[in-house]
């Protein structure tokens, strides 16, 4: 028989009391009170609750059990249908959400989830400060859902023409943050900050405007004279630049190297490959001169180069600053590995690949790189070897060129 409020408020005992057509009113051994359908689908019971007792009435637990049979009469299983519903509405909430995050907060977002794999502080910093300077005042409080190219534009137009190298790196980071913003559902479609088929048609080619810049580097003629120059010059950073030119180094290599790198029976130096740019391990020939000032320096805790402060290497522009006491204003630390990729195509006749590996480059395509799979390391000790020889020669002076850079080596 069909259930009634009365009845209903009377049933204490647990089970389960039917009011036909698949309702029932449901009571569980804890006292539980709630209304369920059962329905057959598929050859299989299934059983649907429809709320409890104390929030659905008797009249309205049989008009959902109703909307639940008209849906089996189309073919529809109802828990399915609620099932997708409700994944349906958590959608939409996620999108409500979605859609209010800012370039600014998704910006700092991505920050937080790569800084941890930047290796180089000066680049983090300046991820930010590019943001802040050029990016925030006309993205920042703009959800990123919305940020469209014509938005882009006018972030990055302004200094195109006049800092257009600034100008092509922040282009750069606003294309990473918005395909991070795309990975984590903040946005859809495609990036409206790439260069290719995108902004390559409404910007010029940074090389029509703008000037490649190298790091000033030293003519290799002039080498010997300044490294018997530098050899006179006490302390860390002297000897760190001299270690940086002897192995064609840079300066993030030799300022973060430690001792347990470094195998001095064996003649060896393994970068591991977190510190290196190319994120490979790095075994780098050590010869001649560059034996002899890693034997003369004291051991004061892990790094090769300490720094004025206990357990701290000397900092990234302690070499920079050597050069600038010295007045060479005209080049840089980076710049000697320039030097050394002249001295080698110039005077020597060691293939490029080598003299390429022994820079730490990457050599080659994908194909040409599964074939090479060693670090050709015999052949590089004998270039390294050579290029020790050639830094420490007697200095020469054979030509006004070289008159003026030693006069001026000399100051």
């Amino acid at each position: 028989m069909a259930l009634t409020t009365k009845l209903i408020a009377k049933l204490t005992e647990p089970g389960r009391y039917g009011d036909g057509s698949g309702l029932y009113l449901q009571i569980t051994p804890t006292g539980a009170r709630s209304w369920l359908l059962r329905y057959e689908r598929g050859g299989r019971e299934r059983a649907m609750g429809l709320g409890p007792v104390k929030d659905f009435t008797l009249e309205e637990a049989r008009e959902r059990a109703r909307k639940a049979r008209q849906l089996l009469k189309d073919g529809i299983d109802p828990i399915d249908a609620r099932t997708e519903e409700r994944a349906s509405q958590v959608a939409e909430r996620a999108l409500a959400i979605a859609a209010n995050v800012t370039f600014r907060e998704c910006a700092e977002q991505y920050f937080k989830f790569h800084s941890r794999k930047w290796n180089n502080a000066k680049h983090a910093a300046q991820f930010l400060s590019t943001m802040k300077m050029y990016a925030y005042p006309v993205l920042g409080k703009l959800a990123v859902a919305k940020i469209d190219k014509a938005l882009v534009l006018k972030a990055i137009e302004p200094i195109w023409y006049t800092k257009t190298e600034t100008a092509s790196r922040v282009r750069g980071r606003i294309e990473a943050v918005l395909d991070f913003a795309k990975t984590r559902g903040y946005r859809t479609g495609e990036n409206p900050a790439s260069w290719d088929g995108n902004l390559v048609h409404a910007l010029p080619a940074r090389s029509t405007i703008a000037k490649v810049e190298h790091h000033a580097a030293l003519p290799f003629v002039e080498l010997p004279n300044f490294i018997a120059q530098l050899a006179t010059r006490d302390g860390i950073a002297a000897r760190a630049l001299e270690f940086a030119i002897l192995t064609a180094s840079r300066t993030g290599e030799i300022v973060g190297s430690r001792w347990p790198e470094i195998d001095l029976d064996a003649k060896l130096w393994t970068i591991p490959a977190e510190r290196m740019k190319a994120k490979r391990e790095h075994r780098v020939p050590l010869t001649g001169r560059s034996l002899e000032i890693l034997k003369a320096l004291p051991r004061e805790g892990d790094f090769v180069f300490p720094g004025g402060r206990k357990g701290v290497p000397i900092s990234n522009m302690a070499m920079a600053e050597l050069l600038k006491r010295m007045d060479r204003l005209d080049i840089t630390v980076h710049g000697f590995r320039s030097t050394f990729r002249d001295w080698a195509a110039e005077r020597t006749g060691y293939p490029n690949h080598v003299v390429e590996m022994a820079l730490a480059h990457v050599v080659g395509n994908k194909v040409e790189a599964a074939y090479r799979r060693g670090d050709l390391f015999a052949k590089r000790a004998r270039l390294m070897a050579d290029w020790a020889k050639y830094c420490t020669a007697k200095p020469i002076v054979t030509t006004a060129s070289n008159v003026t850079s030693m006069r001026r080596a000399m100051r």
